[in-house]
């Protein structure tokens, strides 16, 4: 949510702004801006700014933007509309502080009434602006302590990068709750929201912790406390590759991503499953098997997608260990006092690793003394660097906003705490070994489900039609539908709600008629006549149905058969059936967004990572 990047040193700022800007634009943003400052005591402070694309900016950009400092920003509106005034950079009211700032400043009305009462003219709706005030009037010495000096002032959360006319060698930053990353290059220094913006031009980076600063000159950086005293941080190599940034041949990241799951999935399993003992291993854990038999219960915190799939994983846990689990929204869990037991295992899960409501009530249990560990995507983000340990999903870069193989990663990320959890207390060994081969075959039989898509493409394109649909599930399938009526939602723009499929009769029939069409997710296991029983509910009313299924269930003499298409997947174990039908899902999403012509990649009012609560 939002974009950050900045620049010092020997070239050109802007190009090298708007290029990162360009690919922070997954996050989510209406607005772009540009703030520079050429060399030398008498610098001038250069600012563009606008609503809209990045690309829009570029196009309104002065010929002559010349700088070899410079910060830029994409905003995603919080305080105000998207509006040219309200787009960052904001600065003072003398032109000579630039800042861009992603989080809420929570006593932002209090410092606006008090600036006001001082005789400063806000010009913008925003937040972000008494910042640049702040530190505009600032009788400190230096920068650092000017900045120090404003946050010192403030509550709430905050990424942000500053430049000021007087230090033209500079970019000041600081981080609280909203992610910072400097990129060390070669006689120059980067500083971005996001490592995507900083990939093409180098892999050392450093990460900032919240409370900290950095000052960033083209020789180097140095970071310190709010108190200004120093802070050793070390650059380290990140193992990535720059390609995995760019959507390629694809018209979408969304399709890119989808397509790599079987590559994905195969490297999460890769040597974390033992055929011989039928069991998992997860050193990243840090527990022994003494301290696995002592947990007594499993919470999840999630938000979102992540949220679903940890409902998914708390089922996986209790059917395979026998310990209760369940799942809860991170974004609420903080806030109704809870009781964290010491017996109980928390589990984080974020594809970014800085979803701030997740972060936050990480923080919660930390200050408990609860034990935490995270399925985090991002090594180094500040939820893996806050647990006590964890697994690394190695879906690699995700960019779409709508999470497809770091969500199918997640998964089996849950399915292989499940398994180790089972078999320190009473999962055989013979159904151990049963769900190492059905883990072992997952990545083909995702690759088989993708080859699925021209099939899937069409029936989405029907479901596109509708505006309202709904989707259901039983037990195992709940959460899955749960998923997939957020996928379509988000991209497709029509309304999706998932409901148990034992609810339909107590309240959602109503709504069943043949403009509703419902899609159903009906796995061959023990509750399959259960789940054909509702179908025929579904089909008596007129409503339009597709069944995400197996081969081998019989549907019946299903009333209105034109109405309803069935999608036969392949057949794994029961407890790993919903990672398959979670990518026919994703695909059916797809191609609904498709064939109504949206931006895939970008959809309306959504942030790939959300750090402001």
């Amino acid at each position: 949510m939002c974009g950050i990047v900045g620049y010092v040193g020997g070239q050109q700022a802007a190009p090298l702004l708007l290029e990162g800007l360009g690919r922070l634009e997954h996050r989510g943003y209406d607005s772009a801006g540009l703030a520079v400052l050429g060399p030398g005591r008498e610098s001038r402070l250069r600012v563009a700014k606008r609503a809209g694309r990045v690309r829009d900016l570029a196009e309104q950009l002065p010929r002559r933007f010349a700088g070899k400092v410079g910060i830029g920003h994409t905003r995603w509106a919080t305080h105000g509309p998207a509006n040219d005034v309200n787009a960052h950079p904001h600065t003072d009211s003398k032109g000579d502080v630039a800042v861009v700032h992603n989080g809420i400043i929570d006593n932002a009305a209090r410092l606006r009434a008090r600036l006001t009462e001082d005789g400063v003219d806000l010009v913008s709706d925003t937040d972000t602006e008494v910042l640049a005030h702040l530190i505009g009037r600032s009788e400190a010495d230096t920068l650092e302590e000017k900045v120090s000096e404003a946050l010192a002032q403030v509550e709430g959360t905050y990424g942000l990068a500053v430049v000021h006319a007087a230090y033209p060698d500079r970019i000041v930053v600081a981080r609280n709750g909203s992610p910072l990353i400097i990129g060390v290059g070669d006689h120059e220094m980067h500083v971005a929201s996001d490592l995507a913006a900083l990939v093409r031009y180098t892999t050392t980076v450093a990460h900032l912790d919240d409370g900290e600063l950095a000052t960033l000159t083209a020789d180097g950086f140095t970071t310190y406390r709010h108190d200004l005293s120093t802070v050793a941080r070390a650059a380290t190599e990140v193992d990535v590759d720059p390609a995995a940034y760019d959507a390629g041949e694809h018209d979408s990241y969304m399709h890119k991503e989808m397509l790599e799951q079987p590559e994905a999935a195969a490297r999460v399993l890769r040597g974390r499953l033992d055929q011989r003992f039928g069991t998992s291993h997860l050193g990243g854990l840090d527990l022994d098997a003494r301290e696995l038999r002592a947990i007594r219960r499993v919470k999840v915190l999630g938000c979102g997608s992540a949220y679903y799939v940890g409902e998914m994983g708390a089922a996986l846990i209790e059917e395979l260990a026998r310990i209760p689990a369940s799942a809860e929204a991170a974004s609420e869990f903080r806030y109704r006092n809870p009781i964290v037991e010491p017996d109980t295992l928390y589990v984080a899960v974020s594809q970014s690793g800085e979803t701030v409501d997740t972060l936050l009530a990480v923080q919660e249990i930390k200050r408990k003394g609860g034990r935490v560990v995270g399925l985090v995507n991002v090594v180094g983000s500040a939820i893996a660097r806050e647990c006590d340990g964890g697994i690394y999903l190695h879906a690699g870069p995700e960019v779409a906003v709508a999470s497809t193989k770091a969500l199918t990663n997640m998964f089996l990320g849950f399915a292989l705490l499940a398994l180790q959890l089972g078999r320190v207390r009473d999962l055989s060994i013979a159904d151990g070994r049963r769900l190492v081969a059905g883990l072992q075959r997952l990545p083909d039989q995702i690759a088989e489900v993708l080859d699925r898509e021209p099939e899937l493409a069409e029936l989405a394109g029907r479901l596109a039609e509708a505006q309202s649909l709904f989707f259901v599930g039983r037990v195992r399938g709940y959460p899955v539908a749960r998923e997939g009526a957020q996928k379509f939602k988000e991209i497709s723009y029509r309304h999706a709600e998932a409901y148990q499929t034992s609810e339909l009769k107590h309240g959602p029939l109503a709504l069943i008629d043949e403009s509703v069409p419902t899609v159903s997710v009906v796995p061959d296991d023990e509750l399959t006549e259960r789940n054909v029983a509702a179908l025929h509910e579904v089909a008596a009313r007129g409503g339009p149905l597709v069944v995400v299924t197996h081969a081998t269930v019989d549907l019946g003499d299903l009333p209105g058969q034109a109405s309803v298409h069935r999608v036969d997947l392949p057949r794994n174990e029961r407890e790993l059936d919903p990672a398959l039908m979670v990518v026919a899902l994703q695909l059916l999403s797809y191609h609904a967004a498709k064939s109504l012509g949206h931006d895939i990649d970008k959809p309306r009012n959504l942030a790939k990572s959300v750090t402001v609560e």
